[in-house]
């Protein structure tokens, strides 16, 4: 049976995949250690558990609007007020089955054949895929470690043509964990408002940020760019919420109205348990995110060191839950039945030769680098670091 031609133009998720390697691994006995994950290990708050049990006791298991309850859009236009200084109305929010759906509909919404848009890279593994399954071409800007992995204004304005549609905008970065600053972001925009190009700003990571490093979304740099952004955030990073399922976007009403039409017919409504508990997450106590962030900390700053101490260099990320160090100083090290030539290659030799999982760097468009994410027990960080140590030594140049 022949499959349709846009099947072959993506990949399966590799974090995912390695993931689930590593799990299947596991499952053979085999102790593994894992930092391919990009999911908080921490358990979802009780209040929110606690909302949803209320929910299935109350009955409230049956559909919802397609595009989410108003209860739950309340509660996320509270939240950009409250944390954004943004505002929109009901017609503007729609609730999805996770931040990574919103992003797939708004690229089925916006972009079509012959459009153009730019992916700043590193970039999360999926952003590509949402452009060519839309029909569109993903135009890949390379950054520099030295900048930050960040793109410049000149950079951008470079890279725009008449057939350019939009720009993809995630920070926190993931993998490299970077944070755009105010006078960054207004540097962009002065860019994005002149060529009239739209932004999709993908903050789902915008609670998860150390030093006391201050976010801002590209909206709060000039008023002009509102009309011109959609925002994408969801609960599943800020509330270890990930299995639930929640993820929402926001922007102009023409564009959520079409987001909203064709999530009618590909999803129905997001989980009604999940949106109740996901109120809840938005209006309830907040005291968990600093509990979640302040481990997160001390995990960062004992990976960033210790990496380094043995030989690889790592930055210190500002945001998020990984670390992207550079590993390309070790290409052309040979081991017993092989060599390592790229990050597929150190990867699978770590996994194979040292049980630890992590996630090669050519997945977010840099193969110098490897992602590490950091969502798991201190121990389990220590332990992997003497195994990544114990297998680097045994390489040979």
């Amino acid at each position: 049976m022949k499959l349709a031609e846009r099947v072959g133009r993506i990949k399966p998720s590799p974090t995912l995949a390695i993931t689930a390697k590593a799990n299947a691994l596991k499952a053979e006995g085999k102790d593994i250690i894992s930092f391919s994950a990009g999911e908080p290990d921490f358990n979802t708050p009780s209040n929110i558990n606690n909302a949803a049990i209320r929910a299935i006791e109350n009955g409230f298991t049956k559909y919802t609007p397609a595009s989410g309850t108003d209860e739950l859009k309340d509660a996320i236009i509270d939240k950009f007020k409250r944390d954004n200084k943004l505002t929109y109305n009901r017609s503007q929010v729609v609730v999805s089955c996770g931040a990574k759906h919103s992003l797939y509909n708004l690229a089925q919404v916006l972009f079509e054949k012959g459009d153009e848009v730019i992916i700043p890279a590193p970039y999360w593994v999926s952003y590509p895929a949402f452009v060519l399954l839309a029909d569109a071409t993903p135009v890949i800007l390379e950054t520099k470690e030295a900048e930050e992995f960040k793109v410049g204004p000149a950079q951008l304005e470079n890279a725009i043509t008449k057939n350019t549609k939009a720009i993809i905008l995630n920070s926190p970065v993931n993998p490299t964990g970077f944070v755009y600053s105010f006078s960054e972001l207004e540097a962009l925009a002065d860019v994005i408002v002149k060529s009239g190009i739209l932004t999709i700003s993908d903050d789902i990571y915008e609670k998860i940020i150390y030093d006391d490093v201050p976010f801002f979304n590209i909206i709060n740099t000039r008023d002009e760019i509102k009309d011109l952004t959609l925002v994408v955030n969801g609960v599943s990073k800020t509330y270890a919420m990930t299995g639930w399922r929640i993820g929402y976007a926001a922007g102009p009403e023409k564009i959520i109205s079409a987001v909203s039409k064709i999530q009618s017919q590909n999803t129905s409504n997001p989980s009604s348990i999940s949106q109740k508990a996901a109120v809840e997450a938005l209006t309830g106590n907040q005291d968990y995110i600093g509990m979640m962030v302040d481990e997160y900390l001390t995990r960062r700053n004992y990976l960033v060191e210790n990496l380094n101490n043995i030989g690889i260099s790592c930055m210190t990320p500002q945001g998020s839950f990984y670390v992207f160090p550079n590993v390309s100083s070790l290409y052309g090290s040979s081991y017993m039945g092989g060599k390592i030539l790229n990050s597929v290659d150190l990867a699978g030799y770590l996994l194979d030769e040292a049980n630890v999982a992590v996630v090669p760097g050519v997945a977010f468009g840099n193969d110098d680098h490897i992602r590490l994410s950091y969502a798991t027990s201190i121990e389990n960080i220590k332990e992997g670091v003497k195994r990544i140590e114990k297998a680097i030594v045994n390489l040979e140049k």
